[in-house]
């Protein structure tokens, strides 16, 4: 890990190199020069035995939890923090050839701020990596997986919660230590208990503490290259099949238990409304260790920075595990169904309110309503879909007897989240009928409305065919009167005797054929 570290900020250009030995070496002077190793380090740069000078930076000014009162010697290098109420110290004393691109206001903002003159060292790039311990006042935010270690720190301490310097200040001389090593305790194969690790690896996860509770650390990681897959699979011992159903971004939600992790893939979706991608699946991939957590992620999401916020706010009452964090996240991605599922039931209730009392001026929108609704709806039911069996198989493990199950008080949180799901499923395909039912309620008063229309456009019809009837008849006979035919009295030249005859016939005929077309219409 640390040569994957050091070949991505030679890659990056990164002006702040990580030293894994600055601990020791800070531990060697001090012990030369007679100084407990305690005491607190002025400003001043400190001579070497070479001759070169090291200097080493001032506490951090950050908020600490109460588990961990007293910080250690760090200078820790943070790019971003969350939740830190103290501002961090006016300056920051780095070496000439190594000082970061980051500078800080005196008193404005505690968050840094990056010097413009300086563009190769890789400040544009969005944070990918977050890092939580609960041996740590703040959550680390970092660009690349090289930049998480403060300087002088090594991965092994900053995985294991234990400062190398500050563990070595605490032994004894090594003449003392020797004469002390018969009377510990060892096991069967003649190793000494406390150098024992909980699990085999390439690295060390466990610290001096063999409790689990005592350090438990969290790594998230957004859009993880090849290279990083390869290089945090190797160091953590995962299984091939996990890292290629993270690198494939395996959408089927599950859960998988190995030799000394268990896998859980959640969806959660996309909740920014003005997002082309709404409503997205989003893929949660959580490795679980006993002594911590990695999550993986190809899009932003929320959920790392509610877990962590919660985790602030109950660090206090809650002993924070790698199961506790498992489960927060689940929770959380379950919690986010919660107000889009009550938004789609006030819609749900509108539309079956409106759907039979609208007119028809008003209703010209209700169907797009209706399809918009049932879209959400079949989204969510399908963004739910095995959800409730997979908290369902986790609460299931937490009653068995492997070492890396949960335990089984966090399968009576499990249990709840079951059933938070189970409900919402239940509500959303309730809402589904519902919205099935107001579809063709629609259907059927539109089907209503046109069969009304068409009957009264028949109406109107019948009565002009009933005209037409009548006036046929006497549009043949003038029409024919009108052209050169020899008509009745035309050969008279005094009086209008045939002209009134003739049109009083016609009259008389039209009045007659106007009775019997009402008669016929009104006995329909």
């Amino acid at each position: 890990m640390e040569e994957f570290a050091t070949d991505e900020r030679s890659r990056l250009g990164l002006a702040f190199p990580v030293r894994p030995l600055a601990s020791e070496v800070r531990r060697r002077h001090l012990s030369s020069q007679g100084t407990n190793a305690l005491e607190t380090i002025d400003d001043n740069p400190v001579l070497l035995e070479d001759g070169s000078d090291d200097v080493f930076g001032k506490l951090r000014q950050r908020k600490l939890s109460q588990s961990n009162p007293t910080p250690r010697v760090r200078s820790k290098k943070m790019a971003l923090f969350e939740g830190s109420s103290g501002a961090p110290p006016p300056s920051l004393l780095y070496p000439s050839t190594s000082a970061p691109n980051v500078t800080f206001e005196e008193n404005t903002s505690s968050r840094p701020r990056l010097n413009p003159l300086r563009t190769d060292s890789g400040h544009d790039r969005p944070y990918r990596f977050s890092f939580y311990s609960n041996s740590l006042p703040s959550t680390i935010h970092a660009r690349s997986l090289s930049e998480i270690p403060g300087p002088g720190q090594s991965f092994q301490e900053l995985f294991t919660g234990v400062d190398n310097a500050d563990q070595l200040s605490h032994q004894e001389p090594p003449s003392s230590k020797m004469s002390k090593v018969p009377s510990q305790a060892t096991s069967a194969g003649g190793q000494p208990d406390h150098l024992k690790e909980k699990r085999p690896g390439p690295l060390s996860l466990s610290g001096p503490n063999s409790d689990p509770e005592s350090h438990t650390w969290w790594l998230d990681v957004l859009q993880p290259t090849d290279d990083e897959m390869r290089m945090l699979s190797k160091v953590f011992s995962i299984h091939p099949l996990t890292t290629e159903d993270i690198q494939m971004e395996e959408t089927r939600e599950k859960i998988e238990l190995f030799r000394n992790y268990y896998l859980v893939c959640f969806r959660g979706f996309d909740q920014d409304q003005y997002s082309p991608t709404y409503l997205e699946p989003l893929n949660m991939y959580i490795i679980v260790f006993r002594e911590g957590i990695l999550s993986f992620h190809f899009h932003a999401t929320p959920h790392p920075q509610n877990v962590r916020r919660r985790i602030k706010q109950l660090k206090d009452y809650i002993s924070v595990t790698s199961d506790w964090i498992s489960y927060a996240l689940i929770d959380d991605i379950t919690d986010a169904f919660g107000p889009l599922i009550q938004s789609i039931e006030y819609e749900v209730d509108s539309i079956d309110e409106l759907v039979l009392i609208l007119k028809d001026t008003e209703q010209s929108d209700m169907l797009r309503r209706i399809g918009t609704c049932r879209k959400k709806v079949m989204g969510l039911l399908r963004l739910m879909g095995n959800k409730a069996d997979v908290v369902k198989g986790l609460a299931k493990r937490c009653n068995e007897n492997w070492s890396v199950a949960p335990k089984s008080d966090i399968g009576l949180y499990l249990s709840d989240i079951q059933d938070h799901l189970i409900t919402m499923t239940q509500n959303l395909n309730h809402y589904e009928k519902i919205l099935s039912r107001s579809h063709s309620n629609y259907l059927a008063q539109i089907s209503i409305e046109m069969t009304d229309a068409n009957n009264q456009i028949n109406d109107v019809l019948s009565k002009l065919t009933a005209l037409g009837t009548v006036l046929i008849p006497m549009n043949l006979i003038t029409g024919l009167w009108g052209m050169n035919v020899h008509v009745p009295g035309q050969d008279i030249q005094v009086g209008y005797t045939w002209f009134f005859s003739i049109i009083g016939a016609l009259a008389g005929f039209a009045l007659l054929g106007s009775f019997l077309a009402y008669r016929v219409l009104v006995s329909r």
